[in-house]
């Protein structure tokens, strides 16, 4: 199963929303969270983008994530509208710069969107295994010694 839970991007996406739920959403019960992204020519993600919601009408953009710099905007993470979470931040910059090590969403020349709901106690265990899972070779190779 390890195999397997560290090919899907989406779903390594959604956890690490889900693990970050509450810094995401303002600590409030209930809302949506929509994870847009897009791709570049080369195939890869070129950018992502995290919205949330109370109501399902009103959406705010809590953080956008762009793979390279531009005169409008830099690389990396960038929090909006009082959000901000050391740790999402932290999660989603492996994810996107090791994006290579999952299976990226098929690229059919639009952009993606993925919905999260409020995730229960169990689904937010679920997500901290996956991402559990999903990093441990990451660490792994970053641990290994260089070859001089």
């Amino acid at each position: 199963m390890k195999s397997e839970v560290n090919r899907s991007l989406d779903r390594t996406l959604e956890s690490v929303v889900i693990v970050s739920w509450d810094d995401l959403m303002h600590d409030a019960q209930t809302g949506l969270i929509h994870i847009e992204y897009s791709f570049a020519p080369t195939g890869k993600l070129n950018y992502l983008k995290i919205w949330s919601s109370l109501t399902r009408v009103h959406w705010l953009l809590a953080c956008e994530y762009w793979m390279s710099e531009s005169t409008s905007h830099g690389a990396g993470v960038r929090f909006d509208n009082g959000y901000e979470s050391e740790s999402f931040s932290d999660n989603l910059d492996r994810v996107m710069q090791h994006q290579t090590s999952f299976i990226l969403p098929e690229n059919l020349g639009r952009p993606g969107l993925l919905q999260v709901s409020t995730p229960t106690l169990e689904e937010a265990a679920a997500a901290g295994e996956w991402l559990r899972d999903a990093f441990d070779p990451l660490d792994a190779t970053l641990a290994e010694p260089a070859l001089a």
